[in-house]
């Protein structure tokens, strides 16, 4: 830090009454080849936390503690090493097509446009601390030499271990079992879904889905693509040897305390073999009803379903909209030891203690259907079917919740009321459909609004009309918007809740049903029962400040 500098420094934490002028004038005066912002920590007049704060109040800048964010490795390599230290600047993601730098001076015109003409981004500032933006530069550098070593190793490994690949993927000591360990144990820390591994043309991506959203975490040299699948294939089982169609496996890892279950894909692409690998945490499965966001009269309804000892409960949604999660959550509730349950499921995602789970084999011919014949001559008090699929699967699944089994399944709706016409066109006799089912719960998964960041603000009355917010004109309600934090590492969401839509049939649906009412028609009359829409439930809980409209909109419409 220059002289200059310095004293515009001085003066910001003077007029923010960080120190006094006295304070300021002595500094100065010992700073000599050190920087004001050290000379004024080491005689204990200002914390160096309090002086970064200042000055970004003072420039009207976000402050963030980077030992409390998750730096976007993406973004931070973008910089080289030596121009961080010269500039004391890291940066920490890229957002809506800027690149965020942490710097201990924002007023560096000259390093700022330094960044911009290297990373070819528009630079958007935030402050942090010097110690703190040295200490991660350093964990930075350490971490890239960590994986230039590691790929480093593989170069020189792979001429001598040609044909070998198996014996170095299996080597826990091999960099290769070192760059799997760090990519899986990140992804555990940061509440990852699910890890891509994908071979581009001329390198490989690795990406992490946090909250439903995709974030690209690391790029490697494409060399390591071939090891890394062959770690990953002998830690699941798979053929090593056969590139040429997809395979399917699983794993497990304990890390510090908690259980996760690894479900991997493998498929061959032009590229090379990707592998996607969704993450099963057993504390998840152990969540209540409760848990998951129902408001009172959702909640109400589910439970009244669950607790009738026949009948059937389907929870439909699009791919990840948290089916299986609530389909556990259910089990949760119906579980003891006076009651015999047993599940279908294609695959078993969570493998539970206390009841019996069978897991669907077609190319054996233990398909759904199949096993569900076998599963009611076991005389369950409960099923749970991973899935709706077909006719033969639907029509038995019926048939066991009209003969005293209580049925949890999910199928894939968009909507409550249009369950029992997929039914329908599933082959399925609507009379039977209509006597049979308990409830109909149709969920989303929503982004839940960091509650250390949210802003709150008052929209415009034309926005919430056009969307069908409801309010009363003149009256437009205070709401919560995103903004991004180091808590939530600049997003403005951590967390997911569900969004849920609950239809309990009635005389009326029933006799809609029967007489091949369509979708519409069907959910026009449960919202005249009470039923509570999709975007009726996300619309309460943004009038609530859980979530932002623009979330509801992106999940629900």
């Amino acid at each position: 830090m220059t002289a200059a500098s310095g004293k515009r420094l001085g003066r910001v934490l003077v007029q923010a009454g960080v120190i006094t002028p006295e304070q300021l004038d002595a500094a100065l005066a010992e700073s000599g080849d050190h920087t004001l912002t050290s000379v004024l920590v080491t005689q204990g007049i200002a914390d160096e936390s309090r002086i970064a704060q200042a000055v970004a109040e003072s420039l009207g800048l976000a402050f963030v503690d980077l030992q409390a964010i998750d730096i976007d490795p993406t973004a931070a390599t973008m910089l080289s090493i030596d121009l961080a230290r010269r500039h004391s600047c890291l940066p920490i993601k890229v957002q809506d097509d800027e690149l965020i730098v942490a710097m201990s001076d924002p007023a560096n015109i000259f390093a700022i446009d330094d960044l911009r003409i290297v990373t070819g981004f528009e630079i958007r500032v935030v402050v942090a601390s010097e110690s703190d933006l040295l200490q991660a530069i350093d964990r930075l550098a350490a971490m890239q030499q960590n994986v230039d070593q590691m790929v480093g190793d593989i170069e020189d490994l792979s001429s001598a271990m040609s044909g070998r690949d198996e014996d170095l993927a299996a080597d826990e000591e091999a960099p290769v079992a070192k760059i799997m360990n760090h990519v899986v144990t990140e992804a555990i820390r940061q509440g990852a879904g699910d890890i891509y591994i994908e071979p581009q043309e001329h390198d490989l991506r690795v990406r992490y889905r946090i909250d439903g959203v995709c974030q690209e975490i690391l790029r490697s040299p494409k060399k390591i693509h071939r090891q890394l699948i062959s770690r990953l294939k002998i830690q699941c089982g798979m053929d090593i040897a056969e590139k040429r169609i997809p395979q399917d496996g699983r794993f497990g890892v304990v890390l510090d305390g908690k259980s996760v279950d690894f479900r991997v894909a493998v498929l061959p692409t032009v590229q090379g073999e990707m592998s996607v690998m969704r993450l099963l945490r057993k504390d998840a499965i152990m969540m209540s009803l409760e848990d998951l966001g129902f408001l009172e009269q959702p909640m109400e309804r589910v439970m009244e379903a669950i607790m009738k000892p026949y009948g059937a409960l389907l929870v439909t949604g699009p791919t990840g909209s948290g089916k299986s999660t609530t389909l556990y959550a259910a089990i949760n509730k119906t579980t003891n030891p006076r009651v015999n349950l047993i599940t279908v499921e294609d695959p078993v995602e969570y493998r539970l203690e206390g009841l019996s789970q069978v897991q669907v084999h077609e190319k054996a011919g233990l398909t759904f259907a199949s096993a569900l014949r076998s599963i009611l001559r076991q005389d369950p008090d409960v099923v749970m079917i991973g899935e709706i699929r077909d006719k033969e699967t639907a029509t038995i699944a019926i048939e066991a919740a009209l003969t005293g089994h209580l049925v949890l399944s999910t199928l894939h709706t968009n909507d409550a009321p249009s369950a029992l016409t997929r039914l329908t066109e599933m082959g399925v006799e609507p009379f039977l459909s209509a006597s049979a089912i308990n409830c109909v719960l149709a969920q989303r998964l929503a982004r839940r609004l960091c509650t250390a960041c949210r802003e709150q603000y008052t929209p415009e009355e034309e926005a919430l009309t056009r969307i069908g917010f409801p309010f009363e004109p003149g009256h437009p309600p205070m709401l919560f918007r995103a903004v991004g934090c180091s808590k939530c590492n600049n997003i403005g969401y951590k967390g997911r809740m569900g969004i849920h839509e609950v239809m309990t049939m009635s005389e009326e649906i029933e006799r809609a049903c029967v007489e091949h009412a369509s979708g519409d028609e069907i959910g026009r009359i449960a919202v005249e029962q009470g039923m509570r829409t999709l975007k009726d439930d996300g619309f309460e809980k943004v009038r609530s400040g859980l979530t932002s409209i623009e979330e509801i909109m992106r999940v629900v419409v």
